[in-house]
């Protein structure tokens, strides 16, 4: 019988019992519907619904409920919906009448709202653990590569030279902001939810405080029927795992295109690439693409989200069943991306060579040309428009700025010295950048050097 079937004369139908039904995915959140119902248990105990008797039996049985799914053993069915009724029927199956007053001053609606929290913030921390493993990788790689050379972009055009450890800590800090958001969502939801009841709370005098300390979380929830209603922690975990999908995309499409022989920057670790059926020279950078396109569906999870809490009504309406699957989908999805990328980051190696070759075959001194100019008086943008009419001639004559000559570079202006040629070189730019935050070889070491603070390494 339903637990709601009292009300009820006929049978709900079979289509509604398998439309309806989240069994299929709910029954992931079985250790946690277990563990606050043990807690409710002793709450229950302790107010005095329960004897020790029943308490001990309902704890007991639950404990066998939870080797039963672990094993396998346990029957999902539809007609039984989710995975609370399902441990609930399974209760009292096992126990009797007791088995019968576990329910008491508690529903479904503040039931899952715990079992959901309770997911997430074992979860997020799961999620943060892997960030913290990327992040003493890129520190790792960084400190190991740390004088080497590469171009810096604008516009996937090549800008200014920089240090391929100030390129990685870029990623780095990302990822280091990733973790405070996750820090943020998990302060939002550690929030008790129990004992709200279906939106009103119960005339039953629970001990919400008791429960509380029991299941570990920072506070109790202060109005009811916002309790039962809100899944904000659902979107603010959704959007924490949007952006990290989203820089984890980002970072694969600079690694794949580091990785084509146009840029032949780096080389991706073979076990993270798969080869054409047709053609057997390929190295595809499968791995990195699949995160860029994953990233796509943690958005779209996040915007179905959003979707689906615009229009309701307060309190709790059946459509917040299908918060569940997008989050899942979610949390797995970031967790396997974020290891994939520890992977690729321990396992690539670097072509030199050829980073310090497009660094150096290039323009990209302009700036500091630009720079010197500014430093003997001129105002920058003079110095900027005389430095673009010396790169344009340069490209006529094909010729880098380091092959003029300082009588070619005097006809554009008498503040040229020989000085020049040594401030313009790449290398000594690299040391002469004075900001805090530069991207200089100084700079790359200090930061690294803070990080690896942060990160206890």
């Amino acid at each position: 019988m339903k637990p709601w079937g009292g009300r009820f004369k006929g049978k709900t139908d079979p289509l509604l019992e398998r439309f309806s039904a989240s069994i299929d995915f709910d029954w992931a959140l079985y250790k946690y519907d277990i563990a606050g119902s043990k807690a409710h248990a002793e709450m229950l105990e302790k107010i005095g619904i329960l004897t020790a008797t029943e308490k001990r039996k309902i704890v007991g049985a639950l404990n066998e409920i939870q080797k039963e799914i672990e094993a396998g053993t346990f029957t999902f069915l539809h007609a039984l919906e989710d995975i609370h009724m399902h441990i609930e029927a399974r209760l009292i199956e096992k126990i009797g009448d007791a088995g019968k007053k576990l329910h008491t001053g508690r529903s479904r609606n503040d039931q899952v709202s715990l079992d959901m929290r309770l997911f997430l913030k074992e979860e997020l921390g799961n999620i943060d653990s892997k960030l913290l493993e990327v992040l003493r990788s890129l520190v790792q790689k960084a400190e190991k590569e740390k004088k080497v050379i590469m171009p810096g972009y604008t516009h996937l055009q090549r800008a200014q030279a920089v240090p391929f450890s100030h390129y990685l800590m870029a990623y780095y800090q990302m990822f280091k902001r990733d973790r405070m958001r996750l820090e943020e969502a998990l302060s939002r939801l550690d929030i008790l939810p129990l004992g709200s009841g279906a939106l009103a709370g119960s005339t039953i005098p629970l001990d919400r405080e008791f429960v509380r300390k029991k299941l570990g979380f920072a506070g109790v929830s202060e109005n009811s029927m916002d309790t039962v209603a809100d899944r904000d922690f659902v979107l603010d975990s959704l959007y924490a795992a949007a952006v990290i999908m989203m820089h984890l995309s980002r970072f694969s499409e600079d690694l794949i295109l580091f990785a084509t022989e146009e840029f032949s920057f780096i080389s991706l670790p073979d076990e993270l690439c798969t080869g054409s059926s047709l053609m057997p020279h390929k190295k595809n950078p499968d791995a990195l693409e699949l995160i860029r396109g994953k990233a796509s569906r943690v958005v779209g999870d996040l915007f179905s989200m959003f979707s689906l809490l615009k229009g309701l009504p307060l309190t709790y309406n059946r459509d917040l069943q299908e918060d569940k699957e997008p989050l899942f989908h979610a949390v797995r999805t970031v967790k396997d991306a974020l290891s994939i990328m520890e992977l690729c980051i321990k396992g690539m190696t670097l072509k030199k060579e050829q980073m310090q070759k497009a660094s150096t075959i290039s323009f990209m001194p302009a700036v500091e040309m630009a720079e010197y100019l500014t430093l003997k008086g001129m105002p920058f943008r003079e110095a900027h428009e005389i430095t673009g009419k010396i790169v344009r001639e340069c490209e006529g004559k094909k010729k880098l700025l380091g092959d003029l000559s300082i009588k070619e570079l005097k006809k554009h202006s008498t503040l040229f010295e020989n000085d020049v040629f040594e401030y313009i070189d790449v290398n000594n730019a690299l040391t002469k950048r004075k900001t805090k935050g530069a991207a200089s070889f100084k700079e790359a070491v200090r930061q690294i050097d803070a990080e690896k603070i942060y990160l206890n390494l």
